[in-house]
């Protein structure tokens, strides 16, 4: 969601609460060499972790080099972060992520295959989105992050594989469809 915002014109979203483990805020770190737009509110401590309230505005995001060092803080994020990219004007380079090749799926070749049918190449060249069917290899993460894209594509964006975001985030749909995303299920 934090992507979504980023890169749908028009967009503002508040996250309340949002766990900020040091460890886990390479994508934040990475949205913002892009150009995001997040601001942190109420800063707090829940479960012995800082927190934080996140208002998210839509921002033109720009190509970057993603430092090597953000790479572990963010590795399940990567999906999202190459769709925010495949959105940015721009070049996104992104090296140090071989961890990707042995997640759900190997992330990395997913989301290649993903941008090829969408964005008209493997490498992360920002502009438009295409349009295309997808297949999300039984990976949440590489479903969500097209489920991001298609609100932005030019075309219909078909995910294939995705029975399983119901097991890792219930109400993703419903979440979605009430922040203004335009999802069918079940063609």
């Amino acid at each position: 969601f934090l992507v979504a915002a980023s890169i749908i014109p028009g967009s503002q979203l508040c996250l309340r609460q949002v766990g900020l483990n040091p460890r886990r805020t390479g994508l934040l770190a990475a949205l913002r060499l892009m150009g995001a737009d997040i601001v942190e509110h109420n800063p707090g401590i829940a479960g012995g972790e800082p927190v934080a309230d996140l208002l998210v505005r839509h921002a033109p995001l720009h190509g970057a080099v993603i430092p090597q060092a953000l790479v572990p803080d963010m590795i399940d994020e990567f999906p999202a972060l190459f769709i925010a990219a495949a959105a940015a004007s721009g070049v996104t380079v992104v090296s140090g992520a071989a961890e990707l090749r042995v997640k759900e799926s190997d992330r990395l070749a997913a989301m290649a295959r993903g941008l090829r049918t969408l964005a008209d190449g493997a490498s992360i060249h920002g502009g438009s989105i295409g349009s295309g069917s997808i297949q999300a290899e039984g990976d949440h993460r590489i479903a969500m992050a097209f489920a991001i894209a298609g609100q932005l594509a030019t075309g219909p964006v078909r995910i294939n594989d995705v029975a399983n975001v119901a097991t890792s985030f219930p109400g993703f749909e419903q979440l979605a469809a009430g922040c203004g995303f335009g999802l069918a299920s079940g063609q």
